[in-house]
């Protein structure tokens, strides 16, 4: 036994946990140049070195010093990824008791553990809980994160999540992140629960699904209505009068005032009033409000303070805030949430130079002149013309964020208690102190009544006044929904170490939906006037019966018990209701107005007394203001139309809506169609027939007055005023015809019958015809009589087409008058065969 045997230096292996089976490379394979002797020449084992190493190793083949290394326990890969030890061979000596036997130097093994996807995707929590603001768009709105208990990346890897609950407007992506696919509405669904898996990288499924529940919170838009006279709404509802802002993003108000979105590209020019050059501003930079006021160049050349900065919190806290701005120059007072707040820094500056800069009023975005065009030029797609001067755009500075109403009041400042009017909400907490509820207690409550406050020291009282709380909410019709609260105690120890923590409380109050009301408008919605009332300084009243009324529907439930009694049933009772209303619109249908020659009026002096205002155009005319549906019919019984120029004018239409809480409620439209009735001159009416004076009457038209009747189509054509009329003079034009018809008839037969007599009377005269010669032609008779019948019957064959038409009666004496009129004829004829030879006649 000469020779040592002879191994590798480094050994690399793989085990799969649960198997015990290990793949070496290279393979363990032991020499010995004492080969091919027995025991010296053969491997009898191997030795593995290390402390509570889980491998033996074992010979397979002594001859050729094959062996293995297998596991000696289960493997977790969880628990150990790898090992590392070392390994020796030795021989068998030199007999079969080894004596003697030499070993191999030490090798290194490196073994790793291969993983199993054995363990199922395990979610951190739970379940997971969210809230987010109707009408907006989430990249994360929440992060739900599950883990793998594998050991390996391939199988502790979460490479997939996915929304098990079908048609729900949310996606999650593989880290987890969850985001809406649409705006949420609260209306729609106050709360989504949808159900969310994992998987590993393997495909293996989450052991257990997780609950996600996003909450829908509905926005909350502070903002006042039915403010005094002399404020100027720069960010108004899109209507006919005011359209500057149909072009922003909104929210269309269905709940409370309109939310108009600025996303940094938009801004809406207000149109040109009575402008100073006061060159003044509003705008947020770094968490900062500032508000700018430069001075007008006529006041001299001395610094004046003109920047007034506030660093607040809520300026960038991404909530809702009522900003109310007092300037009293030079001294400037903020209101936020009704609380003042004082500038500081307040940096001053010169009056502006004198220019013929045009004074422009934007929000959104600030209006400025600059000789740099192409700074500019990149907004120039976003902007309609109107915003360009002289082909350039000079906006710049744009507002992201969201406004819900803007107004500006010049001449007059409130006070704080208008202004904590204006903003205190008309729900929130109240404590009703009674019965020595509170006594001994601090009691405090924020202007919006949104955070109640007590401090004490007696866990009884600290009880009873709890107990009673209570969440008031004044208005007539609430906005539905949840109404979140939360409890926050502390406790104050002389001994910090041993006070003790009181837990978060959360609650919330659910506020249902309110009957909604039905508002109806009523009234006469056709009629016909004359065109002298409608170019009357009055003009027409277009409203003058309106009834506006409100019902709601309720259910009223039955006296019985509808156990007892099955046929009893719940009824549904309409009430009527009286609440405000805020605007409403008078529309003009078909062509706008011509203000040339018609408008739409009101008496402004009533008006103003009722506080109301009034807004107009081509298109229509806008009332606006909160007050009582009397007041409102009031008002709008005061609307009337004039035109002055109604020669081409027949009828005109109007549509009439009413709104309440800025469009939340919406009445029915009102249609009204007023007709104008002309006097028609009198009309010549040509015949063929000459007639002389002494027989042509003369006759009277009459027309009917039709004030206050509703004429179901009282001009179809365009080129005549009325339908009647025209019938009326056709009728009687025609009675006029026939009469002078017969009479030119009559009139006909006297004069021949006259004609006869005096023939007759001539026959009777004796002629001295002593020297009278006669000649008589036969042809010339024959033809003149043919001639003469075919002329007859022409003539009453026209007669008879034209005489298609008259009555019954009237054919019997117009035969007679026929016959009568053949004798007469024939009369004639035979005094025309006779010709005179008056040659040889002397007289």
């Amino acid at each position: 036994n000469k020779h040592k045997p002879w191994i590798e230096t480094t050994y690399h292996g793989i085990v799969t946990e649960n198997d015990n089976t290990v793949l070496l490379d290279p393979p363990l394979i032991a020499l010995d140049k004492d080969a091919p002797l027995r025991f010296a020449g053969e491997i009898c084992g191997f030795k593995i070195h290390g402390q509570n190493v889980p491998f033996d190793a074992v010979v397979v083949d002594k001859s050729t010093g094959e062996g293995i290394i297998r596991a000696k326990e289960k493997l977790d890969c969880e628990l150990q990824k790898d090992y590392t030890f070392t390994i020796q061979a030795y021989d068998c000596g030199k007999g079969p008791d080894g004596a003697n036997a030499k070993k191999s130097h030490k090798a290194t093994v490196h073994i790793q553990v291969n993983d199993v996807n054995e363990y199922a995707p395990v979610f951190k929590e739970k379940s997971y809980k969210a809230t987010v603001i109707e009408g907006k768009r989430y990249d994360n709105i929440l992060k739900v994160e599950a883990v793998d208990a594998d050991c390996s990346p391939q199988f502790s890897q979460i490479c997939t999540y996915e929304i098990v609950t079908p048609d729900v407007p949310f996606a999650v992506d593989k880290d987890g992140y969850i985001k809406n696919t649409e705006k949420l509405n609260y209306g729609k669904e106050h709360q989504y629960k949808l159900t969310v898996t994992a998987y590993d990288c393997g495909k293996k499924r989450a052991a257990e699904d997780v609950l996600v529940k996003i909450s829908i919170k509905p926005t909350c838009k502070p903002g006042w209505q039915g403010v005094s006279s002399g404020t100027a709404e720069l960010l108004p509802p899109p209507s006919s009068t005011a359209n500057w802002t149909i072009g922003l993003p909104t929210d269309n108000g269905h709940d409370s005032d309109q939310v108009f979105e600025f996303n940094g590209t938009q801004a809406v020019k207000i149109p040109d009033g009575d402008m100073n050059r006061h060159h003044y501003s509003l705008y947020v930079h770094n968490c900062r409000l500032v508000f700018l006021f430069r001075q007008d160049p006529s006041e001299g050349k001395t610094y004046k303070p003109a920047e007034f900065h506030w660093k607040l919190n809520q300026v960038c806290d991404k909530e809702w805030h009522h900003y109310v701005l007092n300037v009293e120059f030079p001294t400037v007072t903020l209101y936020v949430d009704g609380v003042s707040y004082d500038p500081f820094p307040v940096t001053e500056d010169y009056p502006l130079h004198p220019s013929k800069i045009e004074t422009q009023l934007v929000v959104g975005a600030c209006w400025q002149v600059d000789d740099k065009k192409k700074r500019f030029k990149v907004y120039k797609d976003f902007f309609p013309p109107s915003l360009h001067k002289g082909g350039e755009l000079h906006m710049a500075q744009f507002f992201r964020g969201n406004l819900a109403g803007l107004m500006i009041r010049s001449g007059k400042l409130e006070n704080k208690k208008v202004i904590d009017c204006l903003y205190t909400c008309k729900e929130g907490l109240d404590l009703q102190i009674a019965d020595g509820i509170g006594k001994g207690m601090k009691i405090n409550v924020n202007p919006s009544q949104s955070t109640l406050t007590l401090e004490g020291d007696d866990i009884d009282r600290f009880d009873k006044a709890m107990q009673h709380i209570s969440y008031l909410n004044s208005r007539q019709f609430p906005t539905p929904g949840i109404r979140r609260l939360k409890i926050t105690s502390s406790v104050k120890c002389f001994n910090e170490e041993a006070c003790i923590a009181i837990p978060f409380v959360d609650g919330y109050i659910m506020v249902l939906q309110p009957e909604e009301p039905k508002i109806s408008l009523s009234g006469i919605n056709h009629f016909a006037r004359s065109a002298s009332e409608f170019e009357s300084p009055e003009g027409v009243s277009l409203f003058p019966e309106l009834r506006i009324i409100s019902t709601i529907t309720r259910e009223v439930e039955p006296e019985g018990e509808g156990d007892e009694d099955p046929t009893v049933q719940e009824s549904l009772v309409s009430e009527e209701i009286m609440h405000n209303l805020d605007t409403c619109e008078v529309t003009v249908l078909g062509e706008e107005l011509n203000q040339e020659q018609e408008s739409l009026e009101v008496d402004m002096t009533q008006l103003q007394q009722k506080g109301i205002e009034m807004s107009s155009s081509n298109l229509g005319m806008i009332i606006t203001g909160v007050d009582t549906m009397a007041s409102y019919e009031e008002v709008l019984h005061l609307i009337r139309y004039r035109n002055w120029h109604t020669v081409s004018l027949f009828d005109r239409k109007f549509k009439l809506v009413c709104s309440e809480l800025n469009g939340r409620y919406v009445s029915n439209e009102f249609k009204v169609e007023v007709n104008v009735i002309h006097t028609a001159n009198p009309v010549d009416h040509a015949n063929h027939i000459a007639m002389q004076p002494q027989f042509v009457h003369p006759v009277h038209h009459t027309f009917v007055d039709l004030s206050g009747h509703n004429l179901a189509n009282p001009h179809p054509f365009s080129v005549v005023p009325s339908t009647a009329t025209v019938v009326i003079v056709v009728c009687v034009s025609f009675l006029v015809f026939m009469i002078i018809l017969g009479v030119f008839r009559i009139r006909a037969a006297h004069q021949r019958t006259m004609r006869d007599q005096d023939t007759g009377k001539e026959n009777e005269m004796d002629w001295d015809d002593s020297a009278l010669t006669i000649t008589v032609n036969p042809m010339e008779t024959y033809e003149d009589q043919h001639s003469s019948e075919e002329e007859e019957e022409e003539e009453e064959s026209e007669d008879g087409e034209e005489e298609d038409d008259i009555t019954s009666a009237e054919s019997e004496s117009s035969e007679e008058e026929e016959g009568e009129q053949e004798e007469d004829q024939q009369n004639v004829n035979r005094q025309q065969q006779l010709e005179w030879d008056d040659s040889t006649l002397s007289y």
